[in-house]
């Protein structure tokens, strides 16, 4: 398991909002750091593999269970 610096809780958000979260929360990181989302939406999969490969950021982890969906990303 990696190590977060901040976590951000986006259940119960549908697209785009858990994106425009994520965005805002990684803007407020440094480089190298990493935030942990945590989504209940189904699309929010493609949706933060696209944000990732759009922004540089790396996606270091995508996972579910019991239908949540949690990310790690680290800050480019």
């Amino acid at each position: 398991m990696v190590d977060y610096d901040e976590r951000l809780d986006a259940t119960g958000l549908n697209c785009p909002l858990p994106i425009i979260r994520a965005k805002k929360a990684l803007a407020g990181l440094s480089s190298g750091q990493v935030l942990e989302i945590v989504a209940t939406d189904p699309g929010s999969v493609k949706d933060f593999e696209a944000f990732t490969r759009q922004t540089g950021h790396s996606l270091l982890e995508s996972k579910e269970g019991d239908g949540v969906f949690t990310y790690l990303i680290q800050k480019a």
